[in-house]
């Protein structure tokens, strides 16, 4: 298979960058159309003197963050980049990278982020705050009224086209850094996404499954359905994969089909674990889970008198008595 190069390079200041290719999108948004609304406000410019601003987009993981972000590009009709956000991002990954080139040389190649920059698209920082803060330094002048970067490794700065978006998605989870309190003032407002409802759900299970079957498509919204009313944090992603699985397990013998029942779960438990298999019973584990991580208040008094002048929560009560 022959694959073209359509690499696309630009001079600033005598060094030649090598720019990143865009995103295709196509991506349809279906439900929750108000923080649609909220992240195309973000993004507009109401007078000479405004600029744009630079959100986060928080939510569990697979719920459509990214998705939001893609069709808010889209509804804008702009080029869209991605920038995947790890825990070994470096600045110069954010930023420019050197390439040894086959000549022996030295390339330039300008970041996703930056190619936004100097394109006048809009950028996706997915999942930023699995990045470190030595990373996010970097981008302090970008993320305010400066609008620009500095490449030490290139020697050169890159101003912001005045088209340039950019926007970052969050995972709630524990596997991520703390971002500096400085990088948070610039990245605002947040935007929440939450899940579906019923109908979005099951809209979004069919644009993404068009062949599925009705009786497939409602066991697995009932299942996230009621997920989400235990506040458990499957997704609609967690639901497509099940009906993935279930689905092509049914048609792998069509002449000794399984039952759509027995699949269903199998595609759950294969999918989601054993324990998806009984909803209530693992919400009740991680609630007891989150409940054991609380420490007791007034530990004081288990193991002095009240009035113990050694008693370190006698002065908190002599307070609230006040």
């Amino acid at each position: 298979m022959n694959v073209e190069s359509s690499e696309e390079r630009v001079d600033i200041d005598g060094v030649e960058l090598w720019l990143s290719a865009p995103v295709p999108v196509h991506e349809e948004w279906i439900g929750q159309e108000e923080v649609l609304e909220q992240l195309l406000a973000c993004w507009l410019v109401i007078a000479k003197e405004d600029m744009p601003l630079s959100p986060r987009i928080t939510g569990v993981p697979g719920i459509g963050k990214t998705t939001l972000a893609m069709a808010a590009a889209q509804r804008r009709d702009q080029t869209l980049y991605n920038f995947q956000c790890t825990a070994d991002t470096r600045p110069e990954d954010l930023l420019v990278t050197p390439v040894l080139a086959e000549s022996g040389k030295i390339r330039y190649h300008a970041s996703s982020l930056v190619t936004a920059m100097i394109k006048g698209g809009i950028c996706i920082l997915d999942e930023g705050n699995r990045m470190n803060e030595k990373s996010w330094a970097s981008l302090a002048s970008l993320l305010d009224h400066r609008r620009y970067i500095e490449s030490i490794i290139a020697g050169i700065s890159v101003p912001a086209h005045r088209e340039f978006r950019c926007c970052v998605t969050m995972n709630e989870d524990e596997s991520t850094y703390e971002i500096p309190d400085y990088i948070l003032s610039r990245l605002q407002p947040t935007l929440t996404l939450g899940f579906p409802n019923r109908d979005d759900e099951m809209a979004i299970l069919k644009y993404h499954l068009p062949f599925a079957e009705e009786e497939m498509l409602r066991l697995t919204v009932d299942f996230l359905q009621r997920s989400h009313e235990l506040r458990l944090d499957f997704s609609p992603r967690d639901g497509i994969h099940v009906l993935q699985y279930a689905l092509k397990r049914l048609a792998q013998n069509p002449d000794h089909p399984l039952g759509k029942d027995k699949v269903w779960r199998e595609a759950l438990t294969k999918v989601l674990g054993e324990d998806a298999d009984d909803l209530e019973r693992l919400a009740q584990q991680r609630q007891s889970a989150l409940g054991s991580q609380i420490l007791p208040a007034g530990l004081g008094d288990f193991f002095f008198d009240p009035d113990d002048p050694l008693n370190p929560d006698r002065d908190e009560d002599d307070e609230d008595d006040d």
